[in-house]
């Protein structure tokens, strides 16, 4: 992870858990036609959070990094919600959905494919199982280059 980041999501850590939140994903990147940066929070929580809780940590976050001068140069502070069909980064998010819908893509080849959609029927040591069509696929979490809940629109 770059340092940056890294040190955003020390900083931010204790005060979104302090919030009841937990820190889903962070990035950092130049957006738009005159490249501005922009930093990006996305925070979970049970039920997911609402604008009040986002607010909240938005001001609280963006007094912290300006205290610290975490971020050289000028950005914009982006905190939000991961949306429905959030990104998996850590073990403890795929345990939440084990037995539901999720996509995975990887690094390399596993059985001749990089990407699959099926469902999560184990989190295990250092990896996931998941169902895709009747076969079972044990994907390493070090392979797993992207990943995301799939919401179900039909249940």
């Amino acid at each position: 992870m770059d340092p940056t980041l890294m040190r955003v999501w020390q900083l931010a850590a204790p005060l979104v858990e302090g919030e009841g939140m937990e820190i889903v994903d962070i990035d950092f990147r130049h957006e738009g036609s005159r490249g501005g940066r922009v930093l990006r929070l996305y925070l979970d929580k049970e039920g997911g959070p609402n604008m009040d809780d986002l607010s909240r940590v938005s001001r609280q976050l963006s007094e912290l990094l300006d205290a610290q001068d975490t971020i050289d140069g000028a950005y914009t502070l982006e905190v939000s919600s991961p949306g429905i069909n959030r990104p998996l980064k850590k073990p403890a998010h795929f345990a939440r959905f084990v037995g539901k819908r999720i996509r995975v893509r990887t690094r390399d080849l596993i059985d001749g494919r990089r990407s699959f959609l099926g469902i999560l029927g184990q989190v295990v040591e250092d990896s996931v199982i998941l169902t895709q069509e009747g076969k079972c696929y044990q994907i390493p979490f070090s392979m797993i280059e992207k990943s995301n809940y799939e919401h179900d629109w039909s249940a």
